[in-house]
Order: structure tokens, then sequence, then C-alpha cells
């Protein structure tokens, strides 16, 4: 199983950016997926999770309104959109496969991307 992660790089506070997660090796659409962020400073914390068929999403408090994660099963890939971008938000993002929706814990997670890191200037 394979999940890269893509889409990362420098944004001014206030901007967007898109972050893609292709997945190989597994039967996508029967997985849940996740991104999770890392910074030196907190451990890797849930940010957004959607179910198989994409009909469902929950995400952590700090990015509701401003974060969507959605899918493409034909493409085997999963997104975050991030909009309002803020300085708090750069971190190393993750995705993640999951057998079951609505986890918010890394043991949840069966299957890591490698991450990419999303910069955002102040």
């Amino acid at each position: 199983v394979q999940l890269q992660a893509s889409g990362g790089g420098l944004v001014q506070a206030g901007g967007s950016l898109r972050v893609s997660c292709e997945a190989s090796g597994l039967t996508f659409s029967s997985y849940a997926m996740g991104w999770f962020r890392r910074t030196p400073d907190r451990e890797r914390e849930f940010v957004a999770a959607i179910n198989w068929s994409g009909g469902s999403a929950d995400y952590t408090e700090s990015v509701k309104g401003r974060f969507t994660i959605s899918r493409d099963n034909a493409k085997n890939t999963v997104y975050l959109q991030m909009n309002t971008l803020k300085f708090e938000d750069t971190a190393v993002y993750y995705c993640a496969a999951a057998r079951l929706f609505g986890g918010v814990r890394i043991d949840e997670y069966n299957y890591w991307g490698q991450g990419t890191l999303v910069t955002v200037s102040s």
C-alpha cells in the first residue's frame, strides 16, 4: 500500500492551498481517509476525515469552515482544500487510510503517507 501526498508549499496567511493524496495497493473506495498534521512542538493531530463514499466528513474544530476534505474514488485520491490559512496551520500534512470512518486517533488508521509540508507565512 502506498499513499503519496503532494501539493504542499509556501503560502501567505489568508491564502489557499490544496493538498492531494493518491492511493495505490488497496481498494480505495473501501476505506475512510483522513488528514493529520504535525509540527515540531505538537504531536501528530487529527485534521479531517471522510467516509468511503464522500458522504460524511469530520473536522477538528480549528479548521471547521476553512478546510474541506473530498475524494475522487475513480482517481483513488483524497484532497484537502485549505482556505483562509493561518500561520498556525504550518505543518507537515499526512494522509491516512482507515477501515472504519470516525477515527481521530493515529492508531485508528491502518496506512500512512509520507507527508507534505505546508508553510504559511505571516
